[in-house]
C-alpha cells in the first residue's frame, strides 16, 4: 500500500488543478468559448460509456463538442456508447490504457474500490444536484480515494450527478414499507442494501439489461435515477406503477481519466478540460431537468400509477435502511483498512455545509 506521503502528493496535485480551474473564467457556452482557439498537437481520446446519449451523458457530450471546437479538431474525444466494452469491464480497460477515459458505476464492481462505495450509501442528504456536486468534488480530492483509484491507473474527473433513484414496477404496488417484502428488485449498491432491510430481494443488473428483466418478470421492480433514466431505458413501457418520492439514494457513476493519458496531454489541453468542467455540470443539470419533464408526461400518458409515500412511511424507511446500512458499511470497510468513518463524515459534513439555508 502507498504511504501517506504518496496520498498527500497526489491530493496536492489534483487540488492544484482544481484550484486553477476555479479561478479560471467560467465558460457559459461552447459558442462563447470558441472565440479563442487553442493550438496543440493531434490527440484522440476514447471514452467508455454504455446505453445511448442521454441526460447522464450530457456533461461528457458537451465536453467532447467543446474541446473539438476550441482546438479546431486537434483534440477529439470519441465516446463509445456500448462499443468499447461492457459496463462492468470499462475500469479494467481504462487501467490497461485501452481507454483514455471512461464512465463507470462503482456498484458494478465495488470490490475494486471499496472506499469509493461511500457515495453509494442510501439516503445520503443530497437535497439537490448542487449539493451533490460539492460533495462529490470534495470526496474526489480525498487522498485515500485518489490512491485507491490510482491502483487502476485512474483519477476522478467529474461526477455524472445521477439524481435520486425511484422505482418502476409491475404487479401490486408497494404502497407502504411493508409492501416491499418479498419483491425482487433491481437495486444496486447501497440502495440494494437498503431495500433488503425492508424485506425486498435486490439484484444487480447492468442498466442495458433492465428492460428485458422487467418485461420477462425476472424482477418485480427496477430502480433508476428519477424519471429520466426510466425514460431512457423505457421501463415505463412495461411497468404499471412508479414511486414518486421514495428517494432511497443514488449511485456514484463518475468519469475517470487514465493517469498516463492525462500526464501525456499538453498543458493547454489539461487546462481546457478543467475549465470546461463546470459548464459541463450546468449542461448536465439542465439535461436532467428537461428529461424529467419530458418523461413525467410520458408516464402520465401511459397511465402509470404514481405511488407517493407519507412522511411517516419515509421516516420509517430511513430508520430501517439509512443509518443501519451506514453503520454496517463503516464496520465492514474499516476491517478492510479503509478510513470509512472519516469518509462518511466528510460526505455528511460537506453536504450539511452546502445545503440551502432556510
Amino acid at each position: 500500500p502507498a504511504t501517506k506521503t504518496n496520498w498527500e502528493v497526489q491530493a496536492m496535485r489534483i487540488s492544484a488543478l482544481i484550484a486553477a480551474f476555479v479561478i479560471a473564467p467560467a465558460l457559459a457556452t461552447t459558442g462563447a468559448a470558441s472565440a479563442q482557439t487553442i493550438d496543440g498537437p493531434k490527440v484522440t481520446w476514447k471514452v467508455g460509456a454504455w446505453g445511448k446519449p442521454r441526460a447522464a451523458s450530457a456533461g461528457m457530450d458537451f465536453i467532447a463538442k467543446h474541446v473539438k471546437e476550441r482546438t479546431n479538431g486537434n483534440f477529439t474525444i470519441s465516446i463509445g456508447y456500448g462499443t468499447y466494452g461492457d459496463p462492468k469491464e470499462l475500469l479494467d480497460l481504462l487501467s490497461v490504457g485501452a481507454l483514455q477515459a471512461t464512465n463507470m458505476c462503482s456498484s458494478y464492481h465495488p470490490e475494486k474500490h471499496p472506499a469509493y462505495t461511500a457515495l453509494d450509501l442510501p439516503f445520503l442528504p443530497f437535497p439537490n444536484a448542487d449539493v451533490q456536486e460539492k460533495v462529490h468534488e470534495k470526496f474526489h480530492q480525498h487522498p485515500y480515494i485518489l490512491e485507491e483509484m490510482r491502483k487502476w491507473k485512474a483519477m476522478p474527473y467529474m461526477s455524472t450527478l445521477l439524481p435520486q433513484y425511484e422505482f418502476v414496477g409491475r404487479g401490486d404496488p408497494p404502497k407502504t414499507v411493508e409492501g416491499w417484502k418479498g419483491l425482487r428488485v433491481r437495486a444496486i449498491g447501497g440502495i440494494g442494501a437498503a431495500m433488503s432491510k425492508v424485506g425486498a430481494i435486490p439484484t444487480s443488473v447492468p442498466a442495458p439489461e433492465v428492460y428485458t428483466m422487467l418485461e420477462r418478470g425476472a424482477v418485480d421492480a427496477a430502480s433508476f435515477p428519477s424519471t429520466y433514466a426510466h425514460g431512457s431505458y423505457r421501463t415505463y413501457e412495461v411497468g404499471k406503477w412508479f414511486t414518486t418520492n421514495l428517494s432511497p439514494g443514488t449511485q456514484a457513476c463518475p468519469v475517470m481519466l487514465n493517469i498516463d493519458a492525462w500526464n501525456a496531454l499538453p498543458k493547454q489541453y489539461q487546462d481546457l478540460l478543467m475549465q470546461v468542467k463546470e459548464p459541463a455540470y450546468v449542461e448536465q443539470k439542465k439535461a436532467y431537468a428537461a428529461a424529467d419533464e419530458k418523461y413525467l408526461a410520458e408516464f402520465k400518458r401511459k397511465k402509470l400509477e404514481f405511488i407517493t409515500y407519507s412522511e411517516d412511511d419515509l421516516k420509517k424507511f430511513e430508520e430501517i435502511a439509512a443509518r443501519p446500512v451506514w453503520d454496517e458499511w463503516v464496520a465492514e470497510k474499516t476491517k478492510q483498512g479503509v478510513p470509512a468513518a472519516e469518509l462518511l463524515k466528510l460526505i455528511l459534513d460537506t453536504a450539511r455545509a452546502a445545503a440551502p439555508k432556510s
